[in-house]
């Protein structure tokens, strides 16, 4: 153990998790969700710990048929394998971070597989749905047209996640540079081009909002950092509040306005950035240009995210192969 720790029994596991969940926040950048997350796994797994080992239990005395069995009344609670693959990683990341400081000398959880999970595409639509779709905001699907417009023009057009446009802020829109500042996962940032119809529909919503803002306020207008704001502005007369727009909310403008156009269900943001680097790829983008606006870290990542037919792979191997042609 690193001499400069404190000893294992002076450290409860529950503390330990505590101590995991600071690092993610203040050193690693995580946000709110991946916190959120990881604090509801690691306590679950924590509780089965307490009550399969007792309240007193050491850390470095858990084995990796303690996770084993800790996976196994997952799937009797009835959870899928891929939730159960979520609490693996958390429960890996966890000891990971406990070997590296110096309270295990073995990584337990290094020995646990993870589950093996069903591969499948995601269902995208084509681009005429899409283009249908993103044009067609109206009063009959959106409660603030402009509003949720520049919102689908932004997830389509720009193919950034949910989080990601939820945390953009007036300051973020470069227009000179007609490009977007986007923070991604780990508060990393990157730049994406703010396409035309994008930037058309952005100034469209944004001359309401202001409107909507000095309407609200009276005498003395309050103003927001945060580029989407919810529609009765909640939140933004409490000190800090900045009534900006929700994932949740997000989700469900996507999911009505995809319905009342005739898509599927099951269709939500992240659909929308599955469009948009599927249709960036079938006309013609390379693959690791498509990784970079992303945001993506491996391009086996982006490779998941896009889908060719086996009509586009063939087609592209005739034109590309020398011995196709």
């Amino acid at each position: 153990m690193n001499a400069t720790m404190a000893p294992i029994a002076a450290h409860s596991i529950g503390a330990l998790v505590a101590d995991y969940l600071r690092v993610l926040a203040n050193e690693r950048g995580a946000s709110a969700n991946t916190l959120r997350a990881y604090q509801r796994e690691l306590h679950n797994f924590v509780a089965f710990i307490a009550e399969r080992s007792g309240l007193e239990q050491s850390v470095e005395r858990v084995e990796h048929t303690d996770i084993r069995a800790y996976l196994g009344t997952l799937y009797d609670r009835g959870l899928s394998k891929a939730s159960a693959a979520r609490a693996l990683a958390a429960i890996r990341s966890w000891f990971k971070w406990l070997a590296r400081a110096g309270y295990l000398d073995q990584n337990a959880a290094s020995l646990v597989s993870t589950p093996r999970l069903p591969k499948h595409l995601p269902r995208v639509p084509s681009i005429e749905q899409m283009n249908r779709v993103v044009d067609s905001v109206s009063e009959d699907a959106a409660t603030w047209p402009a509003r949720d417009r520049a919102i689908l023009e932004m997830l389509y057009g720009c193919g950034i996640r949910n989080a990601e446009l939820t945390g953009l802020n007036l300051e973020d829109i470069h227009w000179a540079n007609e490009a977007v500042l986007v923070r991604g996962k780990g508060q990393k940032q990157r730049y994406v081009p703010l396409a035309d119809t994008a930037a058309e529909a952005l100034r469209s919503y944004l001359t309401e909002r202001s409107a909507r803002l000095a309407a609200s306020t009276g005498e003395k207008a309050r103003t927001t950092p945060a580029l989407f704001i919810n529609l009765q502005l909640r939140g933004l007369a409490t000190a800090g509040g900045q009534a900006r727009l929700t994932t949740r909310s997000v989700g469900r403008i996507v999911k009505r306005i995809a319905i009342g156009r005739g898509l599927s269900a099951d269709v939500h943001p992240h659909t929308l950035r599955h469009a948009f680097g599927t249709h960036l790829l079938e006309e013609g983008a390379d693959l690791r240009a498509i990784q970079e606006l992303l945001g993506h870290e491996r391009l086996s990542t982006t490779q998941r995210y896009t889908q060719l037919t086996t009509a586009q792979l063939t087609q592209v191997y005739d034109k590309t192969h020398p011995r196709a042609k």
